[in-house]
């Protein structure tokens, strides 16, 4: 698999400056990529290029050599907010993607109690969505996005929402379920530290170009610690890229 981006550019019609410009990037067959920047520098207008959910105006995307033109089941994408449908139950929702693509039900079932398990879930497959914590929730949304054996995931700030606690531990779990799958994984994020913990690089977008400023490989082991030297050596480098920018 491999995800290419060559001179990629958006710019919306009511605005008077492109929000992207000509990004060139290439993400690796298993890899953890994670985008970090100040708001408004790009970062979801980015995924939803790559979702397919809207086009550049210049350049072009390309997955294992054909042009993205819309939404695949190629990519899933996993929002800020669960998406989830408060009518049906837990395992109802992780089972929804498989139904529209016509998946024999055995099927369904088994491949929805393997992520339920995966996500120490599987007690509360019959619970209605509103029983749920936010925490949950997000981690029922995951486990309906990987049943769908997609070749990316596409994940936009899925965390930032939920506090510190839940977050952390979400992110720890998401580490571990990689580490396992090794699944291509494109990660937005505005947490600095989410992204040290999660990438194997880490894109920092310019929020006063609209361009990537730095690719900064992460050359730590898994799993890996917050409060190791090295970890906080990275953290410090890129939080500095991402705040030093001042106005031109």
């Amino acid at each position: 698999m491999s995800l290419i981006l060559k001179n990629v550019s958006k710019q919306f019609d009511d605005a008077s400056q492109s929000t992207l410009n000509h990004i060139d990037l290439e993400i690796r067959d298993g890899e953890f990529l994670c985008i970090v920047g100040k708001s408004g520098c790009g970062k979801s207008t980015l995924l939803n290029l790559v979702a397919g959910l809207d086009q550049p105006t210049e350049g072009e995307i390309l997955l294992n050599g054909q042009k993205v033109t819309g939404p695949g089941a190629d990519r899933v994408v996993m929002f800020q907010e669960h998406a989830l449908f408060p009518w049906r139950n837990v395992i109802e929702n992780v089972k929804f993607g498989m139904e529209i693509a016509g998946l024999p039900k055995a099927e369904q079932e088994e491949k929805a109690m393997h992520y339920l398990r995966m996500m120490q879930l599987e007690d509360y497959r019959d619970y209605p969505i509103h029983q749920l914590s936010g925490g949950m929730r997000q981690r029922v949304a995951l486990a309906r996005a990987l049943t769908l054996d997609s070749q990316i995931l596409l994940m936009d700030e899925p965390f930032s929402a939920l506090d510190k606690q839940t977050s952390n531990r979400l992110r720890k779990e998401l580490q571990e379920i990689w580490m396992s799958m090794k699944k291509t994984i494109l990660f937005i994020t505005h947490s600095v530290e989410e992204a040290v913990y999660l990438g194997d690089r880490v894109v920092v977008m310019s929020d006063v170009t609209g361009s990537i400023k730095d690719v900064v490989p992460i050359e730590l082991e898994r799993p890996r610690y917050v409060y190791d030297e090295k970890f906080v050596e990275y953290r410090h480098r890129i939080l500095s890229e991402v705040q030093g920018e001042e106005e031109v």
